[in-house]
Formats: structure tokens, C-alpha cells, sequence
């Protein structure tokens, strides 16, 4: 049972601005707000209400399910192995977190202290997490279909590219390309941190290209922080 915090009238409005953004109307706000909630928070409030973790972990599943029933119902003729490479590559960290930016969720979590002067506000993980947590808010609230088609909405622009012809690719994949243009350059993924307890974690690594550092990233899984790593390398040699 999910313990919540009482909202005030400041608060309510803000929630109330989210609810228009995402379109979706809520019949119970408190869950809306409950997915705002980071751990830090709770964890300073004397953990008298729930954080967003639990919700965080059901709107991950409602995502992966959404998304491969589009897939799978949009293009009838992908094997299986694209089918997962395509959603891998559209449902990352980089595209939820960037989903996170545009509903300006940052500047509604509520954090604790240490976790806000951190800036934990801009922190791509925190990003993600409340925008998977906000999925999994709505699924309770109104379950599977404005779920389902909530993800869909937010998704559209990269299954558009799929429709066009246009082959997502992950990140890595992408840097891959670009490297073996030179033979002799050499591409790897080092591990920098893990952080947190076992089913928190935090993984950071780097990727370095002849033994340079060229982009750093973080994630929940190693692939993840990888990933995150490769795009901010493509990053500089886009400029």
C-alpha cells in the first residue's frame, strides 16, 4: 500500500500544470505526486510516505510492454532480433530522460537536500526513473490503455523514423561505425563507479578511443551507462 504525502494548495497546482502536459487526467493526484517523489526525500522525511521506486519499477514494465506490442503489431515482418535491437534503441535512457526534460520534470521532484545541491535535478538517471514512475502512475490510476497509449504518444516521433525507413541504431553501434573508419583506432568501455546498494545501482563508465576519454555516462545496468557514454562521444564529433 503506497503511503502519501499530503498535498498542499501550491503543490496541487503545480501537479495540476503536469496533468495538462501529459494529457492524462488523474483521480487520484496523490499518485501523480508520489512518482515525483525521490528517495532522498522520503528518506529525510523519516520515510512516512513511499519514494517513487516502486512505481518507477512497474511504469519500466508497462513501457517495455507497450512499446513491443507496437513494434510487434506495426511491423508484422521483423524477426524477432530487430524487433529487440529497435527497442533498445528507441527506449533508452537518453530518449526517456530527454521525454523527462520537455515535461520540465526536474524542477517538480521532490528531493532531499544533499540529492538537490548535487544537482540532482538535471541528473539523467533521476530523469528517467520519474518518467518510468509517472508510467507506472498512470497504469494505476487508469490502467492498461491510457497507459499503453500514453507511452505511444511520447514514443511516436522515433517509431515515425522506423516507418520511413530510416534503422534506429544504439548508440554504440553508432561510435562502432564511426571508429573502423580508422583501422588502427581502438574502441573500450571502462568501468569508472558503481554506486548504491544491490538493487539501486549506479553504474558510470567511459568510453575511450585509443586510450583518450571521450564520453562518460551513467545507468541502472552497465549497458545503459555504456550507452550513455557513446552518445555524449558522438556528441563531440557531431560538432
Amino acid at each position: 500500500m503506497i503511503e502519501f504525502e499530503e498535498i498542499d494548495a501550491s503543490r496541487h497546482r503545480v501537479l495540476i500544470q503536469l496533468e495538462k502536459k501529459l494529457g492524462v487526467e488523474f483521480k487520484k493526484l496523490e499518485l501523480l505526486n508520489n512518482a515525483l517523489t525521490h528517495t532522498s526525500y522520503a528518506n529525510e522525511k523519516g520515510k512516512i510516505f513511499d519514494n517513487n521506486e516502486r512505481l518507477e519499477f512497474l511504469g519500466d514494465a508497462v513501457l517495455e510492454l507497450a512499446s513491443s506490442t507496437y513494434l510487434f503489431e506495426k511491423f508484422p515482418n521483423m524477426p524477432e532480433g530487430e524487433l529487440t535491437k529497435t527497442r533498445a534503441s528507441i527506449v533508452c535512457q537518453q530518449t526517456l530522460a530527454e521525454l523527462a526534460e520537455r515535461l520540465e520534470l526536474g524542477k517538480m521532484l521532490l528531493l532531499g537536500h544533499g540529492e538537490d545541491a548535487s544537482g540532482g535535478r538535471t541528473r539523467t538517471t533521476n530523469l528517467e526513473d520519474t518518467f518510468e514512475a509517472i508510467i507506472g502512475a498512470i497504469y494505476l490510476d487508469s490502467g492498461w490503455e491510457t497507459a499503453k497509449n500514453y507511452v505511444i504518444r511520447q514514443l511516436t516521433p522515433e517509431f515515425e523514423k522506423i516507418g520511413t525507413g530510416i534503422n534506429p541504431k544504439d548508440s554504440k553501434s553508432q561510435l562502432q561505425e564511426i571508429v573502423q573508419r580508422n583501422p588502427s583506432s581502438k574502441i573500450e568501455y571502462v568501468e569508472l563507479s558503481a554506486t548504491g546498494p544491490d538493487h539501486m545501482k549506479v553504474f558510470e563508465y567511459a568510453v575511450k578511443i585509443d586510450d583518450k576519454i571521450f564520453g562518460t555516462g551513467t545507468g541502472r545496468t552497465k549497458k545503459a551507462a555504456e550507452q550513455t557514454a557513446a552518445q555524449k562521444a558522438l556528441e563531440k564529433f557531431q560538432k
